[in-house]
């Protein structure tokens, strides 16, 4: 799981702002939850949920008892704060727009993967769709729709991971570093690998500059075309 932490209202109003929340009870349950959109509609979502925990009535993320209905508990968190929000933006031209990835295990219950919608609808992710991105996608996407297979390696997804975020900074001024970077392994039930990588850091400099050498030199040897 990976998320840049640029937010904007415009030229004027750019900050960072973390995008990644995690949800834990080490040894029975770890989930991440990674948000896009309109920045006050994920907070809004998010205080439901923690208020949910912290009030301990009903169900919440820390008790049910499968990913499913954990994804179902913020698909519904989500059509509250429409249903209270979404005419108010409406009168202000204002779209309510809000996509959330949710990931994680629970103990007896596989590792699993959400796409969470504006609606409060979710689809699962599966071995024919293996991986789902949120957000600004249009530049980051094709390298890892060439890349990424359900077979794929999780040291390759991680790296797929950080070449589609440094295409997308490249070409779009909506998302900079620092990125919040997540890896869970199968049935760790606790969240021990979290990284936030600066404009500085080693690691993603060196896949920086290899991916850009990999494609001039790859791009050089493609033959002109004999028509021309």
């Amino acid at each position: 799981m990976a998320s840049d932490t640029r937010t904007n209202a415009g030229v004027d109003q750019v900050a960072t702002f973390p995008k990644m929340t995690t949800f834990e009870v080490p040894g029975e349950r770890a989930m991440i939850m990674l948000t896009s959109g309109n920045l006050a509609i994920t907070q809004a979502v998010l205080h439901r949920l923690q208020d949910s925990i912290t009030q301990n009535e009903g169900e919440h993320l820390l008790n049910v008892s499968n990913m499913f209905d954990a994804a179902r508990i913020i698909g519904a968190a989500l059509r509250a704060v429409h249903h209270e929000d979404a005419e108010h933006l409406r009168k202000h031209n204002t779209e309510f727009n809000a996509s959330i990835l949710f990931s994680g295990q629970i103990a007896g219950d596989k590792p699993r993967l959400f796409s969470i919608y504006s609606a409060g609808n979710f689809i699962e992710a599966c071995q024919e769709t293996p991986y789902f991105q949120i957000g600004e996608t249009k530049y980051g996407k094709p390298i890892v729709d060439r890349v990424i297979s359900y077979q794929s390696r999780l040291e390759d997804a991680l790296k797929c991971v950080l070449i589609s975020f440094d295409s997308t900074i490249r070409s779009n001024v909506s998302v900079d570093l620092p990125i919040d970077v997540l890896i869970y392994r199968k049935d760790a039930l606790s969240i021990d690998c979290r990284q936030r990588i600066h404009k500085n850091d080693p690691y993603f400099l060196s896949v920086r500059q290899h991916w850009g050498e990999g494609l001039r030199k790859v791009f050089s040897e493609i033959p002109k075309p004999d028509w021309c």
